[in-house]
Parts: C-alpha cells; sequence; structure tokens
C-alpha cells in the first residue's frame, strides 16, 4: 500500500489510503469465533463522515451541518477526538469554515496533524483539534476531500457535473498552493485517488491520470493514459476508483436523487457497471453490469481482496450485491457468488487477514451492518445500529476487536460480543 504521506496508523484516511483499497494498514481482524456475535453502542450526530485513528487509543470524528445549506447558507464541520469505547467527545474543535455543502474529508499527515477539506476550506489541525491554519480555495463549489501524495503534498478538487473540475495542490507546512490550479479536460463527482506521486480522476464520462513532475514543480496530465467509460452509452457518470496496484476499479450510473436512503433511488435507465481499467495500458478495459437490472446506480468504490483475488461490487438502488473472481493472468472475471435484497451502499472494509467484510444492509427501514465471509458470502453475524439514514460514506476499524461505522446522522461503535 502506497501511504508514505500519511501517518502510519492502522487507518490515517479515508478508505484506509489513496489507494481506497478499504484495508487496515495494520493491526489485527475481527477474529469472530463460533458463538460470539456483534454488539453496538452509538450516539447520535449532526452529519458523520468518517473517523479516523491516531496513536494507539486515539480516535478522531468529522461531522458537518447541513440544514443551513436549505436555506443558501454556509455551513460548517467540526473535528472531535473521541472515547475509543464509549465515543464520547474528548475533545472538539471550533466550527470549522466550509460553504457549500457536501461530506468533506480528513487525514492525518505524516507531519501528525490533522487535515481537513471541507466546502471550499482546507484546514490544519493539531491533535487537540485544535486549528493551526486554513486556506480558503479558489472555486465557490465544495471540494470533495483530497489525498496526500508520497512527497507530502495535498491534491483536492472541486465537486463539477456541469463546468471541467479544477486540480489544486497546496504544501502542508505553509497551506499556499505550489502551483498554479489546473483545469481537468471535463466535469468530476468522484473523490481522488492516488498511488505514489500520481493522481487519477474519475470524471464525467472517462478517467484519467497526472503525474508529480519535480522539475516542473506542476500535476502533469497523462496523455497517453485515458479511458472513456460512457462512450455510447446512456450511463451516468462514475464514482471513487480503486487502485490495486495493476488496474483501477469503479462502477458507473452515479446519479441518483438520495435523501434518506439509496434504494429504489437510481434515475438512469440502465444497469450500473463494474469497471477495470488497467494501469499500464488504458486499451485494456472490462465492463461487466453488476446485476443487469435497470435503475440501477451506486455512491461508492468497488472493494478487490488482492490476497484471495476477488472483487466485490453492488448495485445500492436495486439492492444487488455481486461477488467475482478475479484471475490477474488471463483477466477474467467469475461470477462467485451473489445477494439480492441486500441494501448495501457504503464504503466497505475488509480485513484480509480472516476475509471478515463489513458491509451495510437497509431494510426495514433502518441500518444494519453486516459481516460476511467474502469467499463465499456466508452471513457470519449483523447488529442493527438504529440509524434512520442508509449509510454511504466511511466505516474505520478501531483498536481492538470492533470497528466504527458513520452513517450519517449517527455514529456507532460495532465490537465483538
Amino acid at each position: 500500500m502506497s501511504a508514505l504521506g500519511y501517518l502510519a496508523t492502522p487507518w490515517p484516511g479515508e478508505d484506509g489510503g489513496p489507494q481506497r483499497l478499504q484495508i487496515p494498514r495494520s493491526g489485527a481482524a475481527l477474529g469472530l469465533r463460533a458463538g460470539e456475535k456483534l454488539g453496538c453502542i452509538s450516539r447520535r450526530t449532526w452529519m458523520s463522515t468518517m473517523t479516523l485513528l491516531g496513536a494507539p487509543g486515539e480516535v478522531y470524528l468529522l461531522t458537518h451541518s447541513a440544514l443551513r445549506a436549505r436555506l443558501g447558507l454556509p455551513t460548517t464541520a467540526c473535528v472531535e477526538r473521541i472515547d475509543a469505547q464509549s465515543l464520547k467527545t474528548l475533545d472538539r474543535s471550533p466550527r470549522l469554515a466550509g460553504g457549500p455543502m457536501w461530506p468533506g474529508g480528513m487525514a492525518l499527515h505524516r507531519n501528525g496533524d490533522i487535515y481537513v477539506v471541507y466546502g471550499r476550506y482546507l484546514h490544519r489541525l493539531d491533535r487537540a483539534c485544535q486549528p493551526r491554519a486554513k486556506l480558503r480555495l479558489l472555486i465557490d463549489e465544495p471540494y470533495n476531500s483530497f489525498v496526500i501524495l508520497d512527497n507530502g503534498l495535498i491534491v483536492t478538487k472541486n465537486l463539477s457535473d456541469k463546468t471541467p473540475a479544477t486540480l489544486s495542490v497546496i504544501d502542508p507546512e505553509t497551506l499556499q498552493p505550489v502551483c498554479a490550479d489546473m483545469a481537468c479536460p471535463e466535469p468530476s463527482i468522484a473523490r481522488l485517488s492516488a498511488s505514489g506521486n500520481t493522481v487519477y480522476v474519475v470524471g464525467v464520462r472517462s478517467i484519467f491520470r497526472y503525474h508529480w513532475r519535480d522539475d516542473l514543480s506542476a500535476l502533469v496530465l497523462d496523455a497517453d493514459w485515458r479511458f472513456d467509460y460512457i462512450g455510447q452509452s446512456q450511463q451516468s457518470y462514475g464514482w471513487d476508483v480503486v487502485l490495486d496496484g495493476d488496474n483501477a476499479w469503479f462502477m458507473d450510473n452515479g446519479r441518483h436523487s438520495y435523501v434518506i436512503k439509496m434504494i429504489g433511488n437510481g434515475v438512469s435507465a440502465t444497469p450500473n457497471r463494474l469497471i477495470r481499467v488497467s494501469l499500464s495500458d488504458a486499451t485494456d478495459y472490462q465492463l461487466l453490469d453488476v446485476c443487469g437490472l435497470s435503475g440501477g446506480s451506486i455512491t461508492n468504490p468497488p472493494l478487490i481482496d488482492l490476497q484471495r483475488g476477488i472483487v466485490i461490487g453492488y448495485d445500492s438502488a436495486n439492492r444487488h450485491l455481486q461477488a467475482w473472481r478475479y484471475d490477474a493472468a488471463s483477466k477474467a472475471l467469475t461470477p462467485l457468488w451473489h445477494k439480492s435484497a441486500f441494501g448495501c451502499a457504503s464504503h466497505l472494509l475488509l480485513y484480509p487477514q480472516t476475509g471478515e467484510l463489513v458491509i451495510n444492509d437497509y431494510r426495514r427501514g433502518g441500518e444494519e451492518v453486516v459481516l460476511l465471509a467474502i469467499e463465499s458470502g456466508t452471513e457470519l453475524a449483523r447488529v442493527r445500529c438504529g440509524g434512520q439514514m442508509q449509510g454511504v460514506v466511511f466505516p474505520s476499524p478501531g483498536w481492538g476487536r470492533d470497528f466504527y461505522w458513520s452513517s450519517m446522522d449517527r455514529l456507532t461503535r460495532v465490537f465483538v460480543a
């Protein structure tokens, strides 16, 4: 896992790092045994987005306001250091300036500080959640999080579906741009991903990448690597991309009408698709329907189990979950197992040592978190955490046999009981 710009902790940023592999960088698995089950405690939040792990025992929570956005007013974010067991607040930042509302992002930089991109601001905080500096970003639109390159630079992007998106590269120490902002070839909704010092952008119709050039002090568009995944189809835009070292993986039909849940809220007439693009040759690709039903839609990335050669995709609008076996030599994707009437929509969490997959299932008007065996799809345990919204944001592991689940209206700690 390439994440040299991040603090060396089990979970220093969303999805565990800029490649979005959704696996812990270190630490133990849940290791659920016969006779054990999952329990949980939760607390209400404004709008929880993610948790991070700092030094042993440190847990940080990012939340933001939302109601003000409906009135056309600027919104704010907040970072808390919380008790790892009880979820009670230990330290809290002041309200952090944001502006336009969209769930932002938070990461622990290798310099030890916390960085937050929310709305049109980048904030730097100390580990007691107190502000050290902030930067007002160029465009009056929400910036949907950021990545930290291996060289330590921060790269962020505005969320745009009509005008070309703009990349900004920020020095983490001075919080000033290190080069002029760069206009992308097209708009982009998805969050950025990165590997080493290369940034990947899923635009509204193609995926492309930029390499950081020390000699130019700038990101440079790779003119030889770009894939138009929309083509002549009626698909809508893709979401976040997972980088497994050899391939880029993401899903399309990202446009939807989510308010409380993803179920039934796809707006495209077509099925959503799993997409694979080789990192060495953008003409080497695959496009597969997840379940083949019309109105398919998602908000988040697939999951790739590198150890077992398994790919997990889903259709949140139609409640389908699909696993494929991926053969790296032949590049064949073979259906492995499938679940229907399964309300998954959030970012996922995989414990690679045990193959335990953490996923959500929205049913009976509420959020449940489920532990599956990734090789067979067997349900190992589930727990109802009480949220009324279907989660579409970020979980993280805990410090023991536990993990944290953010589902917009609450934060839940799920543990082995």
